[in-house]
């Protein structure tokens, strides 16, 4: 299972609501988690592994937290923000600060399809807005505004150009 990068088509595409929860669920929800604790993340959504299906897959040890989101809708966030700096798994080795409410309430079903609905702060309030994000073709940096947006983008191509020179001499 490979991680989409910036640039993929993919990334920017509004996911379809799952309807069947089979066994193919099942293997996907599970390469979703390896792929992401190989790439050494905390969340993983359908289009960043070229499916767009409403899922995703979050991941905080510290937190206690290992949850997986199938066709989930934000239904509350708090007035309160805070200012983080964020990351993506498919703009590897880049973060950038972006506001975002400290708190959210999402509804949300298991991939049994059983219905959950969870309250998260903190990190993982995040991690879900983050995720939900890219459900709607939406990456972090298109949070910021056009210019820094741009230059995330060329930071993004520039170290891809670096990362390729890098292999071609070993």
């Amino acid at each position: 299972m490979t991680i989409r990068k910036l640039g993929d088509e993919v990334l920017h595409q509004k996911c379809e609501k799952i309807t069947v929860f089979d066994k193919e669920l099942k293997t996907l929800e599970e390469e979703m988690y390896k792929a992401m604790r190989k790439a050494d993340g905390v969340g993983l959504a359908g289009p960043q592994v070229g499916v767009t299906k409403r899922i995703f897959v979050i991941e905080i040890p510290a937190e206690d937290v290992m949850q997986t989101f199938v066709n989930p809708e934000i239904v509350e966030t708090s007035v309160e923000t805070g200012v983080y700096s964020e990351g993506c798994l498919s703009l590897p080795g880049l973060e950038h600060e972006i506001e975002r409410p400290l708190k959210v309430t999402v509804c949300a079903q298991d991939t049994d399809g059983k219905p959950f609905t969870v309250s998260a702060e903190g990190l993982y309030a995040r991690a879900i807005q983050h995720e939900n994000d890219h459900l709607n073709g939406i990456l972090y940096i298109d949070h910021l505004d056009n210019a820094e947006k741009t230059r995330m983008e060329h930071l993004f191509v520039k170290k891809q150009e670096a990362l390729k020179k890098a292999k071609r001499r070993h």
